[in-house]
Parts: C-alpha cells; structure tokens; sequence
C-alpha cells in the first residue's frame, strides 16, 4: 500500500511521534492507522492516544439539573457562528430540561414536549432549522439521579448559563448538607472536565481496552530481555500506573493533588458528618469523534472561478 503525506501527517498529528517514525509505522502496518498507532506505543515512540479523530462538529452542549436529577445534552449545528444565536441557545437549554422527564434517549426526548410550548423537541428543531437557515441535530443525551444526595453540574468554555464546549454530571449520594455536598461536586466535575477519565473505577473499565494496554505493556517489556515471571510483574506494575491516570477515583484530585479523587470524597464525607459514594459522572465534549471531511478552500475557490 501506497503510504501518503497526508496519512504521515495524520498519525504524527495523533501520536507527536517523529515524521520517519510515523512513516515506518505506517509502512511496516500496510497503512492501518489503529496497528501504526499502537506499533509506535510498542516501541516507546508514541503515548496512548484518544483515537476519536480531530473535533469537527458545531453547535453546544448544555446542562440543566433539578432537585437530585441533572441532564445533559449535545446539539450539532453547521458552523460555530450558529452556537452564539440567542434562538440556538434557547434549543439547546430547553432541550436539556426536557431531559430531565424523559431521560438519555434521544428517540424519547425528540418526541417530549418542548418547555413553554405544544411543540415536541423535534419539531422544535426543524422549527429552528427554517429560522436560522442551517441543519442542526440532537446528537446525544444523558441523565443521572440519586435517591440521596446532588447531581452536580459544571460547563466549561461557557458562552451563557449552563452551555457550552464541555459538559459535566457528578453524581454524589449522601444525607449530607446539599449545599456543600453540591459544591464539593462541581469541583469533581471541574476535574473530569480536565482529565476526561474513561470510567468511573478500575472495575467499570472496558475489558477489551485493558486487555490492548496488557498485550502492549508485554511486549515493550519483552525488549528488555527480562525473564517471564519478571515481565508478568513489570506488566502489571504498568496497568496500575494506567488505572492511575484513566479511572476517575484513582486519579490524583486536580484541586488537590495530594489525594486521589477517592480519598477527596471520603474526606468530603468526614467534614459533612455523613458518607459521601460518588455513583457515576457523564462528560460530553463538543463534536468528540465527530471527523467532517476537510476540503481544500483554495482548491474549491479555483474551482469555481473555473465553472
């Protein structure tokens, strides 16, 4: 296979390994971008890599919280400029609280009734999409609760109340004070938003992806020249450093790095008199995994120009 340019300059853009690497990656993986990937983690060249693709999609998220329930929610829209309309922002936060009723299912929440109007959040859109005069989509939805407790909230890159770039859910459950409880909950969620866990506890982990850091972690210790009884150690060593740095407990606390992110909450717990669980945490970023195709805006001008 034909290596490119463009497929060096790809995985050099995900991995920051260097242009030859990058290059030998590709080729001794026939141009499979995922094996080039993880050739180079083997080789020490390349740290793991988030392999959503570069962020494409348009449009905000936002969140809305009620009582011990808070939803969140995405909506794409064409360009960036959209995401500042007034009308766009008023979809967007009603969206989020009709979650709150129906829950994370998009189909279900497209046929609740909008807030304040006889229209379902579909229609609402379509309404929005003659307005304004850009397609728009309801991508994803999420709602967490508690018997007990707070669903704490947080939005960062905020362009207006509850909406923005990234969007957090931490819920806590305790009989503890609701206002301390909910302030010590943004500041988890301030975290999440920082660090992007990929699950809550080692247990809640996709065994696949263990499984891949494992083969990985093997055979760079292989190189070493090690004995197997050894390398089984030194593999294992490496998973809790993993577990360390991707499940949110585990992870040191970015407010106070002295503590993981469990030793945080059970501390949270003996300042309110009361057990503090942290139970689930949801956090979207705008257009993750969403790749648009670039296209070459010189190119399409001459292109014009010549018709």
């Amino acid at each position: 296979m034909t290596i490119t340019a463009a497929m060096v300059k790809e995985l050099r853009e995900k991995t920051g390994a260097g242009m030859m690497d990058c290059k030998a990656a590709l080729t001794e993986n026939n141009g499979d971008m995922e094996a080039a990937i993880d050739w180079l983690r083997t080789k020490g060249l390349a740290k793991a890599a988030k392999k959503a693709g570069r962020v494409a999609a348009e449009g905000l998220v936002g969140v809305a919280a009620e009582g011990t329930k808070a939803a969140v929610v995405e909506l794409n829209s064409e360009t960036d400029f959209v995401a500042r309309n007034d009308a766009f922002q008023a979809l967007v936060s009603g969206t989020a609280k009709a979650a709150l009723s129906v829950g994370g299912d998009v189909e279900a929440l497209g046929n609740a009734t909008f807030p304040g109007s006889s229209k379902t959040v579909s229609d609402s859109i379509k309404d929005a999409i003659a307005t304004i005069g850009e397609n728009m989509s309801l991508r994803r939805a999420a709602v967490l609760s508690v018997s007990a407790g707070v669903v704490a909230t947080y939005v960062h890159s905020a362009i207006a109340d509850n909406l923005g770039k990234i969007g957090v859910l931490v819920a806590l459950e305790s009989e503890g004070d609701a206002a301390e409880l909910a302030a010590f909950g943004r500041k988890v969620a301030m975290h999440v938003a920082a660090t992007n866990p990929l699950s809550l506890s080692v247990e809640d982990l996709d065994p696949e992806v263990v499984e891949r850091e494992r083969q990985i972690f093997a055979e760079q210790a292989r190189e070493s020249g090690k004995p197997e009884n050894i390398i089984e150690k030194m593999v294992e060593g490496r998973l809790r450093k993993f577990y360390e740095e991707v499940t949110l407990v585990k992870q040191a606390f970015v407010i106070d790095p002295d503590k993981t992110v469990e030793q945080a909450v059970e501390a949270c717990g003996k300042e309110l008199g009361k057990p503090v669980k942290l139970v689930g945490f949801v956090r979207y970023a705008l257009g993750e995994g969403i790749e648009k195709e670039e296209t070459d805006f010189a190119a399409e001008v001459a292109a014009a120009v010549g018709n």
